[in-house]
């Protein structure tokens, strides 16, 4: 269930950074490689963006229909699914500038 508390301050996605350290390369308690984890963390992320956008989409449908006459509800709501996807692009782009320049080392 998605929150919709109308508290702009409030952080709507939270990334733990430990997520994706170099000392979870090695295989860990379930099996699973660094690599398998670091996947199944951003597949959770955009999966949760997703849903902040749905949770969006249903203010607006809600307001224009009038079961909801609280504005400032639909704009937090926007605010913090527009929040959420820019910060996941901008983690998309700095995946991608790494992988490049991983891709450009001379053997």
């Amino acid at each position: 269930m998605v929150n919709l508390d109308p508290n702009i301050g409030s952080t709507p996605l939270k990334i733990n950074p430990e997520s994706f350290s170099a000392s979870k390369t090695t295989a860990d308690e379930s099996g699973k490689s660094g690599f398998e984890t670091a996947v199944k963390t951003i597949s959770g992320y955009i999966s949760k963006v997703d849903d902040l956008q749905a949770a969006s989409d249903t203010s607006i449908k809600d307001l224009l229909a009038g079961k909801n006459s609280e504005i400032t509800s639909v704009v937090s709501a926007m605010a913090k699914a527009d929040i959420s996807f820019k910060l996941l692009v901008g983690v998309r782009n700095k995946l991608i500038e790494a992988y490049k320049q991983t891709m450009n080392m001379p053997l």
